[in-house]
């Protein structure tokens, strides 16, 4: 096969600026990694947050590729790859922070650690909405929280990207599940396996309702701010309380009080400093597993993007529109 020497590319050239799109030199690759012919590109909130510079944790120097989530085609490997061979479908969380090229181009040379086979039983745009969510996720419930069955977990914000995906692998792992929403979103939350819970209600009712006052075994913070602290409230005594926000001002005495513990979840720190990277291709493996089982199902959003409308997909994020994860054909 000839390689394709130019392609296609979105850049950031200054934040908040529309991408432009321009032909650049395809990627070298080289011995761990792999060139992989994107197809699709998850989109994510934080992708916005990067294009607006405002993610301080996520710093991208331009100009640069966006873009975290990707799936595509493995076209060549490195001479240390044994994992892949082209025309493997393949899908991660593999760039678009630290300087490390996104997803928003038509190649990407990849380090191989952080990929998986696509779950045979999904599209790729489909296992292009997966990789930041499901990592996150697993990270808080599995790595972090040691989830085991038959414990109670909430999680706050159930129809969310992470929400959603939060209540399949704590289901799917014999856990009792529970998730707060809005009342438009409990057919939602129901529908992934969770009791609903009305994010407008005290927690004191909840609790009292959901585990006679004793509190969650583990509660999962998906929102940050207030919603942490009310996860603070409740947990159970030796509980454990994980966010994927969990930055901020807050007050420790409830957790304190209940002897719980908490565990933040920062799912950009292998990609940002090269540490733990192949425990990303290890959860994305896990994650094809749970899809193949039929225990994972992505909810995506209808809508169709490409390079050259990314920043309606921005604007419906910003606006809280986007019904499901938003992915943009390469």
């Amino acid at each position: 096969m000839t390689r394709q020497s130019t392609m296609r590319a979105a850049i950031l050239e200054t934040h908040n600026a529309p991408l432009r799109i321009s032909t650049i030199s395809t990627p070298e690759i080289g011995p761990r990694e792999v060139r992989v012919r994107v197809r699709a590109s998850g989109v994510n909130p934080l992708d916005t947050k990067i294009h607006a510079g405002s993610a301080a944790h996520a710093r991208h120097p331009l100009p640069a590729i966006p873009g975290i989530d990707l799936a595509g085609v493995v076209e060549q490997t490195g001479r240390e790859v044994t994992r892949f061979k082209p025309g493997d479908e393949v899908y991660g969380m593999t760039g678009g922070v630290g300087g490390v090229q996104g997803s928003l181009a038509e190649f990407a040379a990849v380090d191989a650690d952080l990929l998986a086979l696509k779950p045979a039983n999904l599209s790729l745009r489909e296992a292009a909405a997966l990789p930041l969510i499901f990592i996150t996720a697993w990270e808080g419930l599995i790595d972090r929280a040691g989830l085991k069955a038959s414990q109670k977990v909430l999680i706050h914000g159930g129809a969310g990207g992470v929400g959603h995906v939060a209540i399949q692998i704590a289901h799917a792992r014999g856990a009792n599940v529970f998730a707060t929403g809005s009342t438009a979103q409990r057919a939602a939350i129901e529908g992934f396996g969770a009791v609903f819970v009305d994010r407008d209600i005290a927690v004191e009712a909840y609790v009292a309702e959901h585990t006679g006052g004793r509190g969650f075994d583990i509660v999962y913070d998906t929102a940050g701010g207030k919603v942490l602290d009310a996860s603070f409230e409740a947990v159970r005594r030796f509980g454990h309380v994980v966010s994927a926000l969990g930055w901020g001002t807050h007050a420790l005495a409830p957790l304190s009080f209940r002897a719980a513990s908490y565990s933040g979840v920062f799912t950009l720190l292998p990609l940002l400093t090269g540490e733990g990277r192949a425990h990303h291709g290890e959860i994305m493996a896990e994650a094809t597993r749970l899809a193949e089982a039929g225990k994972l199902v992505p909810l995506l959003d209808p809508r169709h993007f490409t390079l050259e409308n990314i920043g309606e997909t921005y604007a419906l994020i910003h606006d809280h529109a986007a019904k499901g994860k938003l992915v943009v054909d390469i």
